[in-house]
């Protein structure tokens, strides 16, 4: 096995804006702009039961356990090497699940460039997701210096930049008298939440505020892990939560809930207030920028998670061929690995109806996915507040005990609420009956959770490399 360096090459900014490309989805304002004026509670409410308990939580762990490895680690301290490998296991594949629908946007977002006609065309987004994913696993394959270059500008140009522009545009829009999709009162604020339809969107608010914990695995490349890894994060939860919450309104402002092409419609909004302007050639150049943006993105996510699994192959829970590092530090084998299972996942877009019904299918499994691993993170945190109290944590939870319990507790309920409400589709999408969409996901969680359970029952011995 190659043994990759690891140089301390990541600032403060870097990081945040790491964490930015990985949490402020462009792609995600679209399911949020279904909201109208009521996103601004669902985000808020999102931000208070799990954005921020996340934030603070994966603050206190990464600082406390900043060495390569991420979740693995935290879970692994908490509760054993078993529980360790399926909280990164799952962290990795729901990554890997979530791929196709980051992409999709990325393919809608070009066809502005060439035809917008494109944004509904199955193969042709096929063919990007495919390009993309194959382009980006190669360009990593170069370091996480290059990764972290990629991230960087990815997330100036094509997240900060277009978030900022169409947000003055919605602004400019409302102050300037523009006929406006959404009422703009105080009364459309609180939705009616004893309809549950209202609500099952709810889980692509929290996808869309997913992931702060991932940039965990780069703590140790930052000059001073236990200062700059809580400041980064404190950094980038104010530019995600702004970008969100005005993000998603500048959309639902100018594009009818109805018409919204979750994959496109912040592209849509753009269209709307360029032709309304006479301004329809500054599209392209923004359609290229968010697909810089969603390279940046998809960059980070290439990293973060198979780093992550790397540590627990490391431990002897893969074979060797899945331990190979590159002369740069990359886990290309893992990489490989997941660039094949992304090309099968996206054929969906072909077997589905509709971009819509695969685009929210995929979202609501990496959702469900996603958020049982958050549940475990959340209790190790707690557990090892008292298994671990020596552990020395540069950055701790406020409150005590106490306080750990409670922040840690309330991610925990959220994640479990928005899991039982990820299995209701919502009316507005159409693909198939509810038997259907619900049988899928049920397949989807079944088969990645028993994968890992089946590769600890015939993991060898001889897995693990020899310590020197």
């Amino acid at each position: 096995m190659v043994s990759g360096t690891n140089k301390r090459v990541l600032t403060v900014l870097t990081l945040a804006l790491i964490n930015v490309a990985a949490v402020a989805n462009l792609g995600q304002l679209s399911v949020l702009a279904e909201y109208g004026l009521s996103a601004v509670f669902f985000i808020g409410l999102a931000a208070l039961v799990f954005f921020i308990p996340t934030a603070l939580v994966s603050a206190e762990l990464a600082t406390g356990w900043p060495r390569e490895g991420g979740v693995y680690l935290w879970v692994k301290e908490a509760f054993g090497k078993g529980w360790g490998f399926l909280a990164i296991w799952l962290q990795w594949i729901e990554n890997v699940v979530w791929y196709p629908t980051i992409l999709s946007f990325a393919a809608a977002t070009i066809a502005f460039i060439i035809d917008p006609s494109l944004v509904t065309n199955t193969f042709y987004t096929l063919a990007v997701i495919l390009a993309i994913t194959w382009g980006a696993t190669i360009a990593n394959f170069k370091g996480m210096q290059t990764s972290g270059l990629i991230s960087s500008f990815g997330v100036t140009v094509g997240v900060m930049f277009p978030a900022l522009l169409v947000i003055i545009l919605g602004l400019v829009w409302i102050f300037t008298g523009g006929t406006t999709q959404i009422e703009l009162n105080a009364q459309s604020i609180i939705p009616d939440l004893s309809n549950i339809n209202n609500i099952v969107f709810l889980v692509g608010v929290l996808l869309g505020l997913a992931g702060i914990e991932m940039s965990a695995v780069h703590a140790k490349e930052v000059k001073n892990p236990q200062k700059d890894y809580p400041k980064a994060i404190f950094i980038s939860v104010i530019l995600i939560l702004a970008i969100t919450v005005l993000g998603s309104l500048a959309i639902s402002v100018v594009v009818p809930k109805q018409d919204i092409i979750l994959t496109a419609g912040i592209m849509e909004a753009f269209s709307t207030f360029f032709s309304a302007y006479d301004l329809q050639w500054i599209t392209p150049i923004i359609a290229i920028l968010i697909s810089a943006g969603s390279v940046g993105m998809v960059s980070t996510w290439m990293v973060g998670p198979s780093k992550g699994i790397l540590a627990t192959a490391r431990d002897g829970n893969l074979p060797p061929f899945f331990q190979k590092v590159n002369k740069n530090g990359m886990p290309v084998h893992l990489m490989i690995t997941q660039a094949c299972i992304i090309t099968l996942l996206a054929l969906v877009f072909i077997f589905m109806p509709s971009i819509n019904s695969s685009y929210w299918m995929l979202t609501v499994l990496t959702a469900q996915l996603y958020l049982i691993m958050y549940v475990m993170m959340f209790a190790s945190a707690v557990k090892l507040r008292y298994s671990q109290p020596k552990t020395k944590r540069a950055y701790t939870v406020p409150g005590g005990n106490f306080g750990i319990w409670i922040v840690a507790g309330i991610g925990i309920l959220a994640s479990i609420f928005a899991i039982i409400i990820g299995f209701i589709p919502p009316p507005q999408i159409e693909g198939g009956s509810e038997g259907f969409f619900q049988t899928f996901i049920i397949a989807g969680i079944g088969i990645t959770c028993i994968v890992p359970l089946i590769i600890r029952r015939f993991k060898k011995a001889e897995w693990a490399p020899k310590r020197r």
